[in-house]
Order: structure tokens, then sequence, then C-alpha cells
């Protein structure tokens, strides 16, 4: 049995070291082009947002019923909800020299919120990998996808604040790892449980997780900036995703 989940393990790890990538990607920039991190916000949101409506929510729904699906869809946007409100995070891009302590302590509450909100993505990855491996490796790149722009904005304030580039790695590494840690731990838990029945409320209430963290994370963060020229790059990074997964589950 544990071999029938090592594959959804490894995709959750996949997922959750992103994060790291973004770290070393933060390296070799002084200073990330925000107009990148606009189109890969805009394309995971895009992902999230088609697969939840069109896979994640239509097999609650198929293993379920309306209301079930219904209910499990909204008791993950709680459940995040509730996470967002007592363990907030914010994106810091940079900021004055004599300010590096606070930006250390900012980085480091970063790093905490960012690793409790990663526990339900390592979960999503999981099981929508369990339903079924295609599905999986969607729900892995987008999460996968927006990862990166954080594994950046992890890095970027703590290697100002300390001039450390193995702490900066360590803790973009250090948030990411909290997805399999929580796929592991969805497995120990809900193992014994699982069927049809129980599996379609939680790929509902992981829809309702995903549409959650495009519609008060990602494309927020984009139009907080003020700029239109970035937003509308974060709706071609929107739509985009959307054309990538319906044309992958065309073909595929």
């Amino acid at each position: 049995m544990v071999y029938a989940y090592s594959f959804p393990i490894l995709l959750s790890i996949l997922a959750g070291l992103s994060t790291a990538l973004g770290g070393l990607i933060a390296f070799s920039l002084k200073k990330a082009k925000f107009c990148y991190l606009c189109i890969a916000f805009g394309f995971s949101a895009g992902v999230m947002i088609f697969i939840s409506f069109t896979e994640l929510l239509n097999y609650g729904i198929k293993s379920t019923n309306l209301l079930t699906a219904f209910l499990g869809f909204f008791g993950g946007i709680l459940l995040i909800y509730t996470i967002d409100i007592l363990i907030p995070h914010t994106y810091e891009e940079e900021a004055p020299e004599n300010k590096r302590g606070k930006i250390k302590r900012t980085a480091i509450l970063l790093v905490l919120g960012i690793t409790i909100h990663n526990f339900p993505e390592g979960i999503a990855v999981m099981f929508s990998s369990i339903s079924s491996i295609k599905l999986g490796i969607l729900v892995a790149l987008a999460v996968a996808m927006h990862n990166i722009p954080e594994g950046i904005a992890v890095s970027m304030p703590i290697f100002y604040a300390t001039k450390s580039r193995k702490k900066a790695f360590y803790y973009s590494f250090l948030s990411g790892i909290a997805e399999p840690i929580g796929a592991v731990l969805g497995y120990l838990f809900l193992y014994n449980f699982l069927s049809d029945f129980v599996l379609g409320i939680v790929l509902s209430a992981v829809a309702g997780i995903m549409i959650f963290i495009s519609f008060d994370e990602l494309l927020p963060y984009v139009y907080e900036q003020r700029s239109g020229h970035n937003q509308h790059l974060s709706m071609i990074g929107l739509f985009l995703g959307m054309f990538v997964m319906a044309l992958t589950l065309i073909i595929f």
C-alpha cells in the first residue's frame, strides 16, 4: 500500500522543493523582475481555477452529491481562510539598509506563514494523485508554479538581512518541505477511511483551498502594486494557464 502512494508523495516533494528552486533563482538576480512574478502568479492561478472547477469539484460531485461536494468545497475555503487569519503572510521584496533587523523578523514570519500554508497544498497534491496520476501532475504543476515565486519572496529578504546565501536557501527549502510532510500526514490519518465518497469530499475541499489561494493570494498580490502593465501580464498568465490545462486535458 505504501508503494502505491509513493508517486503521489514524490509529486508533493517535487512541488514543495520548487520553493528551493525559487531561492536559487533569487541569487542570480540583484532584484527579481516583478513582471516575471506577475506572469507566474497569473499562470498558477489560471491552472488552479481551471482544474478546481473542471476536475476536482466535478469529481466530488460525481463521487458524492451536489450538497456534499459543495459542503466540502466551502469547508476547504473556510479551512484555508482560518489558517490565513491565524497565520498571515505577506511578500517582501526589499527594504532600506538600516532596517535589516526588521526585515529578518518579517522574513522569519513569512517563512512560518508559507510553511503552514503549504501543508494543505501537500494534501491537495497527494489526494489528487490518488484520484488520477494525470490530475495529480496538473495540481503539482500549479502548486510548483506559485511555490517558485514564494521561494524568491522568502530568500530575498533573508539574504538581504543576513548576507548569507546559505541561510536564504535553507529557509526557502524549509518552507517547501512542509508540502510532502502534509502529504504524508494526510495519508497516515485518512488512508484507512479512503473510499470514492471520502475522496470526493477531500477533492472538493482541495478545490476550495486552491480557489481561495488564487483569489486571496496570487491575483491580489499583483493588483496591489497598482500597475496596469503588471495586471495585464497576470491576466495573460491566468488565461495561458487555463488554456494549457484545457489543452492538456483534451490531448491526454
